[in-house]
């Protein structure tokens, strides 16, 4: 059976309950998705799109999916007057039907990946300039577009927007946050939230999101509450090293099939996980897709220092456990300090944290007060005066001013951390060698979050720019093509935002862009190709 249009929650579960029978109908109803006794390779099974991550990159991406299409609106004009003649000459297609190399060629700005810098010119005009102008695009909800998807994530649509600690307001512009078709201040107003800044708080933007995928209607692509545990191949191509290695759960029927057949199979992937129930159990899953969508983000793995005594239990990598030591009253009466590695944004969230609890804090890092790829120095001090009284701080109140500890805040620059001892002592040592052992409360490590892949193979190191190394945002993000997102060494998989550089929202949007056009083409030269044959009706895996 070929999935050719647009399909509704309940025509998509009853294929399944067809195929399997009731008996296993009502466990497919909780999630459609299917036992991990089916076999592979069955095509009637495959789903040509599978998202995994339901933040915004995993939400754009399903909002173009489901045939939202992009227009230069009628009397919209692009103040790039070269961009705007291009635009003019196809005003009658949709951006996603567009040649986006071409559109893209010659634009600049704060992303690496073309596609990214021109989709955000395109809802956000000249904004690095300063300028609030209004998107050059609407946006028409096209059915026959909608190519049959599912997003799944760990928790409600939002991703890890719902775990951040609520007390901070995020770096970006709380338009700079929202996604396409609904504006933030249109929401905010409609739930009657006064706004009081353009930043806003994480707890607002992770209430948008979730609001966003009930308006526009995509709840029926998503699933909760949902953890992967592998995405492999179904087995090995001609390509591969190992070519006689055939998966094991592929019955003997499964290898008799045409050669055409064959190779259309090897392209497909198997997705294996659990949805957590209400009651607390696993309910596991196996499903197979045509194409496979990385959206995760980078939260899923705190940075770590690698140094001995790093797992004692008062050694915290995460805002989430600090705010929550806060909030219970364990650092109530200390006489020690607070211990923040790091100089980073979160890591300066921290040291707020503390100073509003008056709570005494210690705060070491690696680079010194005037290296100029410190984030501080890239953020306006008008927009951002709680960021910039941490950087003051950490120049004023350093301990080489003053031999002694400051009672509320002193800086450690140029210091790295060699171990942790469990009589909740810390052992620094200084760029010139010099070591120093500090007592504290409690120790907290924030220098950064790396993506968690280890439901692939090698855990993604293959897929990255530098090959067998661990997938980082700005190290070594995914390689990908850059008008379509597809990686380079693994096809038929995608990725986008943050696993490939894009950490901000207003440029993930662009990854979406790019795929949803990428796999428009796909799906379209596959319709033609089944109309075209002799027959078709037994669906293409």
């Amino acid at each position: 059976r070929s999935y050719s249009g647009p399909e509704t929650e309940g025509q998509l579960l009853n294929s399944f309950v067809q195929y399997f029978g009731d008996s296993v109908g009502r466990k497919i109803k909780r999630m459609p998705l299917i036992e991990e006794t089916v076999l592979p390779g069955d095509s009637l099974l495959t789903l040509p799109v599978v998202i995994i991550g339901n933040g915004p990159s995993g939400i754009c991406l399903s909002y173009l999916l489901s045939g939202y299409r992009p227009y230069l609106s009628p009397e919209a004009i692009h103040p790039n007057p070269i961009l705007h003649t291009k635009l003019e000459e196809a005003r009658h297609l949709s951006i996603v039907d567009q040649d986006l190399e071409y559109l893209s060629e010659g634009l600049e700005g704060r992303s690496s990946n073309p596609v990214a810098v021109l989709f955000d010119t395109l809802l956000h005009p000249d904004a690095d300039f300063g300028y609030d102008y209004p998107p050059v695009l609407h946006w028409k909800l096209e059915e026959h577009h909608y190519i049959p998807h599912i997003v799944l994530g760990k928790g409600p649509p939002g991703g890890a927007w719902h775990s951040m600690e609520g007390c901070m307001l995020t770096i970006s512009f709380g338009d700079w946050m929202e996604l396409p078709g609904l504006t933030f201040k249109e929401w905010a107003a409609s739930k009657r939230r006064n706004i009081k800044s353009d930043r806003v708080m994480p707890e607002e933007i992770a209430r948008y999101y979730k609001h966003y995928v009930k308006v526009m209607g995509l709840q029926k692509n998503f699933r909760d509450n949902v953890y992967i545990t592998s995405v492999s191949r179904l087995y090995r191509g001609k390509d591969d090293e190992d070519r006689s290695q055939i998966n094991e759960n592929i019955s003997t029927q499964h290898l008799e099939v045409e050669d055409e057949q064959k190779s259309l199979i090897k392209r497909n992937w198997e997705v294996r996980g659990y949805q957590r129930a209400t009651d607390g159990s696993h309910v596991p899953f196996c499903l197979f897709a045509e194409n496979v969508a990385l959206a995760t983000g980078s939260f899923d793995s705190p940075g770590r220092l690698q140094v001995e005594g790093e797992d004692f239990p008062f050694v915290l990598h995460s805002m989430s456990d600090f705010g929550a030591a806060i909030s219970k009253g364990k650092l109530r009466g200390k006489a020690d300090p607070v211990l923040i590695v790091g100089a980073g944004l979160t890591a300066a969230d921290a040291v707020l944290c503390a100073y509003n609890n008056n709570i005494p804090v210690i705060h070491v890092f690696r680079r010194r007060v005037t290296d100029t790829s410190l984030i501080f120095k890239q953020l306006p001090k008008k927009l951002y005066p709680e960021y910039h009284k941490v950087y003051h701080m950490m120049c004023t109140q350093s301990h080489t001013v003053d031999s002694n500890l400051h009672p509320a805040y002193t800086s450690f620059p140029e210091h790295n951390v060699l171990s942790f001892k469990p009589e909740m002592k810390c052992v620094l040592q200084s760029a010139s060698g010099l070591k120093k052992i500090l007592k504290f409360s409690v120790a907290l490590v924030l220098i950064g979050s790396h993506p968690n892949l280890f439901f692939l193979k090698d855990q993604g190191h293959s897929i990255g720019h530098h090959s067998n190394q661990p997938i980082t945002c700005k190290g070594n993000p995914i390689e990908i093509d850059p008008y379509t997102y597809e990686c380079t060494k693994e096809a038929n998989l995608f990725a986008l935002g943050p696993l490939v550089g894009d950490n901000f929202v207003r440029f993930l949007k662009g990854g979406a862009l790019g795929i949803a056009r990428c796999l428009s083409i796909r799906q379209k030269k596959k319709h033609e190709l089944i109309e075209g044959g002799d027959g078709g009706g037994d669906g293409v895996p």
